[in-house]
This record gives C-alpha cells, sequence and structure tokens, in this order.
C-alpha cells in the first residue's frame, strides 16, 4: 500500500474562495487558480500537521511591509478570531514570532516574580519543560506527577493549594509525550474553590481547536499555544492569550520583567494597535504566516462546520482510530478513555515488537508518524496525530489510509518474527 499524496484533490467543502481569504486588491497574484500542494507523504505526527491548500497558498503572499493598511486589518482579525476559538470576550491575544515554547517564556517572565510559587501539574515531557522554564526565571516550583498515562488528581490541587500560596497552576491540557488530556476545566474550579487568586495556565499546544476550551467560563488565565497543531498553520507562530485579571497581574508586579523579547511591556502596545487597526513595530512579526493563519483561521471559524462539530469530529475520528488500533493489538498509552486525547494517540508497541518493525515500514508506505517521547517508555510506543483537516475533511481519507496502513504493517512486522 502507498499512499503518497498527490494533494490535487478537488477543493474541500470546509474550504472558503481564494477571493474571501485574500480579499486585499494589492494582492498581485492570481486568486482564479487553483493552487495544489506537491505530492508527499501523509503528515500524522503530533503536530505539525497536513494544512489546507489555502492556507499554504496564503503563506506564499508576496512580501509585504508589516506597517502597511492591508497586513493590519489581516493581524486585527487574526487577534480576534483567536480569541472567538477560545469564547473569550476580553481575552488579550498576543500573536509572536516564536514557537510554542515561547508561551512558557512569557508565563514566567510576565506573571511571575523571582521566589514566587508554581504549582506544576505534571502528566508528561512538557510539564518537565515548563517547570524548567519557571525555575530558569527564579520561581520555587512544586510538581505534582501522575502516574506515565494518568492525570493529577483534583483531591491532590486541593492539598497542594491550601499548603501554600501559589502565584499560579500550570496544566497541559494534551501532553503530546502521552497523548493525555487533562480536565482543564475542573482543574480551574479547584483553584477558584480553593485559591481564587491563584492564576490558572493552560499549557494548550496540542489542544487548542481540537479539544474545547471555554476560557472565560471555565475561568481560564492564560491559554498558550502554537500555529502548526490544531489550528492547521505551518510552525513559527507563538500564540498565547492572557485574561483580563492576568493582565492585571502583569501590570501590578513590583519587579522588572526578566525578559526583553518575551515582555508584554513591550508587546501588549503592539498587540492593542493592531486591534485598533493601527500599525505599531516593536520586532518584525511574520507577515506570510500571519496571512497563512489568517486564512486558516477563516475557515475554522467562518467555515460551514462549526467548532462545535469540529470538536466532535475530533473526539469521533479519536475513538474510531483507537478502536482500529486496539483490535489490531495495540494498546493505548492513557489509562482510560476519559483522559484520552482526541487530536492524537499514543500506542504502546505490540508484545514482541519495536519501534524499528512499525515506524519504518509506515513511512515506506508513506505514512508519517512520531516515535516515543516519555523518557520512561520512549522505546515502548509511538505516537500518532489525527488534528485539523486530516480529521474535518473526511473525504481526503486520511485516517482510513492510516489505519490500512497500520493493518498492512502490523501483519507483515508479524510475519518476518514467524
Amino acid at each position: 500500500m502507498n499512499v503518497l499524496r498527490n494533494i490535487s484533490f478537488k477543493r474541500s467543502p470546509l474550504s472558503l474562495p481564494f477571493r474571501s481569504i485574500f480579499s486585499s486588491p494589492a494582492r498581485n497574484m492570481s486568486t482564479e487558480h487553483k493552487f495544489v500542494q506537491a505530492p508527499h507523504k501523509l503528515l500524522v505526527i503530533p503536530g505539525p500537521i497536513e494544512v489546507t491548500d489555502e492556507v499554504l497558498y496564503a503563506n506564499a503572499h508576496p512580501s509585504m511591509s508589516h506597517m502597511s493598511p492591508a497586513f493590519v486589518s489581516v493581524f486585527r482579525d487574526c487577534i480576534r478570531m483567536t480569541r472567538n476559538i477560545l469564547y473569550s470576550e476580553d481575552a488579550q491575544p498576543f500573536l509572536i514570532a516564536g514557537s510554542g515554547t515561547l508561551g512558557w517564556d512569557q508565563v514566567s517572565a510576565n506573571l511571575l516574580e523571582p521566589d514566587e510559587n508554581a504549582l506544576v501539574l505534571n502528566c508528561g515531557y512538557f510539564a518537565d519543560s515548563f517547570a524548567d522554564c519557571l525555575h530558569t526565571y527564579g520561581a520555587k516550583v512544586d510538581q505534582l506527577k501522575a502516574e506515565v498515562g494518568g492525570t493529577v488528581k483534583e483531591s491532590d490541587i486541593e492539598v497542594a493549594l491550601k499548603s501554600k500560596k501559589y502565584k499560579l497552576v500550570t496544566v497541559t491540557h494534551v501532553d503530546t509525550s502521552t497523548a493525555v488530556l487533562s480536565d482543564i476545566k475542573g482543574v480551574a474550579e479547584v483553584v477558584r474553590k480553593v485559591s481564587p487568586d491563584t492564576l490558572v495556565v493552560v499549557d494548550a499546544v496540542c489542544s487548542v481547536a481540537s479539544e474545547e476550551i471555554q476560557m472565560d467560563a471555565w475561568g481560564i488565565d492564560v491559554v498558550l499555544t502554537a500555529s502548526q497543531k490544531g489550528l492547521g498553520t505551518p510552525p513559527g507562530l507563538s500564540i498565547l492569550v492572557a485574561s483580563q485579571k492576568a493582565i492585571k497581574a502583569f501590570e501590578n508586579r513590583s519587579t522588572p520583567v526578566r525578559s526583553y523579547y518575551a515582555s508584554w511591556k513591550k508587546w501588549l502596545p503592539i498587540m492593542k494597535a493592531y486591534e485598533g487597526n493601527t500599525a505599531a513595530y516593536f520586532a518584525t512579526p511574520p507577515v506570510n504566516l500571519i496571512y497563512a493563519y489568517h486564512a486558516s483561521l477563516s475557515q475554522i471559524t467562518q467555515g460551514p462546520v462549526s467548532l462545535e462539530e469540529r470538536f466532535k469530529a475530533h473526539k469521533d475520528t479519536s475513538r474510531r482510530l483507537k478502536k482500529a488500533a486496539e483490535e489490531l493489538g495495540f494498546k493505548g498509552v492513557p489509562l482510560s478513555e476519559e483522559v484520552s486525547a482526541n487530536g492524537m494517540t499514543a500506542l504502546y508497541f505490540p508484545d514482541g515488537l519495536v519501534a524499528s518493525d512499525i515506524v519504518p515500514c509506515l513511512l515506506k508506505k508513506d505514512i508519517v508518524v512520531a516515535g516515543g517521547l516519555h523518557s520512561s517508555i520512549k522505546d515502548k510506543y509511538f505516537r500518532i496525530g489525527h488534528m485539523g483537516i486530516s480529521v474535518v475533511d473526511s473525504k481526503r481519507g486520511d485516517i482510513d489510509n492510516v489505519i490500512n496502513a497500520l493493518t498492512e504493517t502490523l501483519k507483515e512486522a508479524k510475519a518476518t518474527k514467524a
């Protein structure tokens, strides 16, 4: 089986017309031409993910001044649509050139002062890294660590919050190393009940646009993410959204921000200016990437598939793929369905098989998956991403191709062991 993608399929019903994506008369590229991507292997790692033709085309926008009125309006729309995806009325987005990791620096530099306490809820590799970042900026960090495949118990969170005053609590919504989904709504409820002044910070790099996040209603203070996963845009854009409570905490700090590039003192006026339809400058934004992000946000928020339908599609696809894998003899890393992410799957190899029996064989079938990442089980499992267009546009057949390739690969692997 070979599924090398010739991305010349008909335009997805999810797609907006190119004319609506590139409405600026200044654009000197033909919007009538049907752009299609070059043939390539199917990318189903937990980010970057497959992107639509329209998004990739937008990334090829002619060079534009970041101070031009045409770009200002695009940036403004991106700020507003980012807020909408998180169901927020007044939270403040920050769209900055950088990886999702820059979100950790923003939180550490702007919301914590030296020797303040932070509580990290640890479900895997990325909580370890977030804790390391917090330490780097001088915070006193405590961690509550879940067993591999599990989440931190709310009762343990409550005990910890009663033991000392924490400036903030961090939780990874979906830890990409384990495919574990934390109940961020439940975590926020515990924090509000026990320590209402404590900020709730959600690392949502692998969950925004594939998992529901009701930022205002659930009382979440920071959502940090990146462009290359559920938001369906090439890598390179750090996206963070801060509640007004978080902004006030930043404004009331008594010591200088311990970062230059990540400082909200620099970036907050820029974001406010662009949303107010005025150009401003601190550092050059990734202009072409903002155009691509705008194209993807337009498809997500203005296309025929609602946000609620998008979340359901991810949940249905997740259950289907996980069930198929389990029937083949794979076992999920998450300890239960309740803590299993909907935008990715982590699977232990069947007994007698190792990564070299599965991952390279899938690659030969033009299916690109990811190896293990969590240090304690790194060689025992692999990861599959199923986010964005691969899920929402079933006519592409991406998930069918993954399941079929997995079935064939396992059959071949077992035959070689016989």
